[in-house]
């Protein structure tokens, strides 16, 4: 159902690479609430992707950027301007990708190489797309900035690896660049902290199917789903969360709360 919350909003969604990322989810939502939007992902994404097929559902137009090089974000916020005739009302910030995950590297022996160019891809990178909003005076008052982001962040997951790391500092720079925004452009930056959620880029992490049926187990509500994740990220483009910002916001069925759930006593004491 739609209710028209982002009608005449305008918007950049980066991430999108097939039906199973959150992003894609996000895009097609802000679609049927009434908003329009960029598309952009990574070169090399989307020679991997379907965001073709998103752009044609969406009537969207696709700007190829590398979120690491600020030239590329630069020329990437002017030309959205243009493109959507004015300033921008969102961006959905979903990008994450650990080298050393990818190399089998545990996290007690990094490639400190490569934990450079994942901080730089799933973190920094951020903070690059903020500060090149931010110079631009692109972001409309009451605009909305949402990062997704895991709860490793706050708690140990061993196989998530150097990604914990990266999302510490995402979260982080959300809080430092969400104070600024907020004073001086009336913009809000938030981050979601998400279920674990079977899109391209989870399930690369070692164990990631234990991760999803523990938390199941554990969530009073169950996981949320990239879809569901689509719906909250709505919500917070949209004017009826325009006093939020600077916040870490858990979207997860409860888990970050439970301590430990019947299901969980229930399978141990079986066992």
């Amino acid at each position: 159902m739609a209710y028209n919350l982002l009608k005449g909003k305008r918007g950049i969604i980066f991430g999108a690479l097939d039906e199973n990322s959150i992003a894609w989810k996000t895009a097609e939502r802000v679609h049927e609430e009434g908003g329009t939007f960029v598309l952009t992902n990574a070169p090399i994404a989307m020679r991997m992707g379907q965001i073709k097929q998103l752009a044609e559902k969406t009537g969207s137009e696709i700007i190829p950027a590398d979120a690491t090089l600020e030239e590329d974000l630069n020329t990437l916020v002017s030309k959205s301007m243009e493109i959507l005739g004015g300033k921008l009302d969102f961006v959905l910030h979903s990008i994450g990708m650990s080298v050393n995950v990818r190399k089998g590297r545990h996290y007690t022996d990094e490639k400190y190489d490569f934990t450079a160019k994942g901080w730089d891809i799933s973190a920094l990178s951020f903070h690059k797309v903020m500060q090149s909003l931010y110079k631009q005076d692109a972001m409309a008052e009451w605009g909305s900035i949402v990062a997704l982001t895991y709860m490793a962040a706050q708690r140990v997951f061993p196989d998530y690896n150097d990604m914990a790391d990266n999302k510490a500092y995402l979260e982080s720079v959300a809080r430092s660049f969400g104070y600024f925004f907020g004073k001086e452009k009336k913009v809000r930056v938030n981050t979601i902290s998400q279920s674990p959620t079977p899109t391209t880029a989870g399930q690369g992490v070692k164990g990631f199917d234990g991760f999803i049926s523990y938390a199941e187990k554990m969530s009073p509500l169950g996981n949320a789903s990239a879809l569901e994740c689509a719906d909250y990220t709505v919500s917070l483009f949209s004017d009826l969360t325009k006093k939020v910002t600077m916040q870490n916001l858990f979207h997860d069925g409860g888990f970050s709360n439970t301590g430990v759930s019947q299901e969980v006593i229930d399978y141990f004491s079986e066992s």
